[in-house]
């Protein structure tokens, strides 16, 4: 039996593409999340819609890791920009999560998660290599099937990133806050809703897990054109492109 693996989202549209090729699905529900088990690319998976925010995706890691005890944690989506260099449609591979807006100071420092002596929690490093090399590899050979969307999107050449992605329980969308966010944290290449929680729940589990996002927006005044079109028609088949990359690179248990 291969490796189990679960990979989650926290919108439906996010996973659907994952879904719509997962073979022998069987959908068991807990917690009010559909877990659907079955086989992708020779490995034994589960997918999992988290829903929005850290409470939801911690509890849903919590799931995956006490119910399931799956072997590692791929977490997909979308994200804010929050660096020059970094372009809508671009792949933030994360190196280490934070939760910006996590302050019990003056108890703790600021960022700080309580109890746990650390802001910062790291991704597994030869899991996040291996989506990295699987990221660069999967936008190449993606690149001609989503031209047209990117054309349509304002999608010039996407490319890969590696480093810090923040997490917090509020949409960053005015240029203010993510003036404020690159202020407080000028290394941070991405915020999202997420992907902190579930490092938080990770490091506990002692379960090795990666979080993989594109990015939808530059988390600011000027929204997305149309961000159901670029989750539909880009995030999504790029986000399973990459992982299905991965996933036949790895050789089973």
């Amino acid at each position: 039996m291969g490796l189990r693996f679960a990979l989650v989202a926290a919108l439906e549209e996010e996973l659907r593409t994952l879904l719509a090729a997962l073979q022998s699905p069987v959908t068991e529900h807990h917690a009010g999340r559909a877990f659907h088990r079955g086989r992708l690319d020779g490995h034994d998976v589960v997918l999992v819609r988290s829903g929005i925010g850290k409470v939801a995706a911690a509890a849903t890691a919590l799931l995956l890791a006490d119910r399931y005890g799956v072997d590692a944690l791929v977490f997909t989506g979308v994200a804010g920009a929050l660096q020059p260099e970094a372009s809508i449609g671009d792949v933030v591979v994360a190196r280490e999560l934070l939760q910006h807006d996590m302050d019990a100071s003056p108890l703790f420092p600021r960022h700080e998660v309580p109890l746990t002596g650390r802001s910062r929690f790291p991704t597994d490093a030869d899991l996040s290599d291996a989506l990295a090399r699987a990221a660069r590899d999967a936008l190449e050979a993606e690149r001609i099937g989503l031209d047209s969307s990117f054309a349509a999107l304002g999608i010039d050449r996407p490319r890969v990133h590696e480093g810090l992605v923040v997490s917090g329980d509020r949409f960053v969308a005015t240029s203010l806050e993510r003036t404020a966010l690159r202020t407080e944290l000028p290394d941070a290449l991405a915020v999202e809703m997420e992907g902190a929680a579930v490092a938080q729940v990770c490091h506990d589990c002692d379960l090795p897990f990666a979080v993989l996002r594109t990015l939808s927006d530059c988390a600011d005044d000027s929204a997305h054109v149309d961000f159901g079109r670029f989750v539909a028609e880009v995030a999504g088949p790029l986000g399973a492109a990459i992982v299905r990359t991965w996933l036949r690179r790895v050789e089973p248990a």
